[in-house]
């Protein structure tokens, strides 16, 4: 971990950098990385579940073309959706 206040070096050499020199926004720092990792396990779980139930089903030729279609349109809309609650996370300011 680095300060950018800190050298080129050490930024350059560190994981994380902490643009404000600021050691109050390491906790803030491991919060947004957790819930990030949170939201990523939560995406695959999804995607994992609707690509087992909807590739069968379309494979079958249960499913009209334009359904499926419709519903991959969905599913990477539900993605990027619950990726985007991250935005709304209170950190110190």
């Amino acid at each position: 971990m680095a300060m950018g206040t800190g050298t080129a070096v050490a930024m350059e050499a560190a994981d994380v950098t902490l643009m404000h020199g600021d050691l109050l926004r390491v906790a803030d720092t491991i919060k947004m990385s957790r819930l990030t990792v949170r939201n990523i396990k939560q995406n695959l779980f999804w995607a994992l579940a609707y690509n087992s139930v909807g590739i069968p089903i379309a494979a079958a030729g249960l499913l009209a073309p334009w359904v499926a279609g419709a519903a991959m349109a969905f599913s990477s809309v539900s993605v990027v959706l619950n990726a985007l609650r991250l935005q709304r996370v209170k950190l110190r300011d």
